[in-house]
């Protein structure tokens, strides 16, 4: 297994950063754009998850890397509530809904097994080495 020198590498934080992105299309090219405050709201929580993993991954401590990515699935399931509410408004159509729905469960699970591999290893982390 390779060594994760650099948040960018992880692969959860590239399916954060996919997901934002195509969040941002929508922003764009739909309705949802429109509608500032739920758009602001989805676009901070997306945002977060990315950002919340590289903060927890900065800070080289196991522990706090574990709550940083628990704070991150808790913005998950934030962006995938708003979600549902874009798409009860009819803001986006249920392709896209589907799609992203489905990225957040992904995402989500990645975080979940993360921290539990995380909590089974004997590694504290970089600030921790003697």
């Amino acid at each position: 297994m390779a060594t994760i020198e650099r948040f960018e590498d992880l692969e959860v934080w590239q399916l954060a950063r996919k997901l934002c992105q195509k969040l941002e299309h929508l922003f764009l090219t739909t309705v949802l754009g429109k509608r500032y405050s739920l758009f602001n709201q989805m676009d901070r929580s997306s945002g977060s998850v990315m950002d919340t993993i590289a903060e927890g991954f900065g800070r080289s401590g196991n522990l706090e890397f574990r709550n940083f990515l628990g704070f991150a699935k808790g913005s998950c399931s934030e962006l995938k509530s708003q979600l549902h509410r874009s798409y009860d408004k009819g803001l986006i159509q249920e392709t896209d809904y589907k799609e992203l729905v489905e990225s957040c469960d992904a995402i989500s699970a990645k975080l979940g097994s993360f921290i539990s591999y995380l909590s089974r290893t004997d590694y504290k982390g970089v600030k921790f080495k003697q």
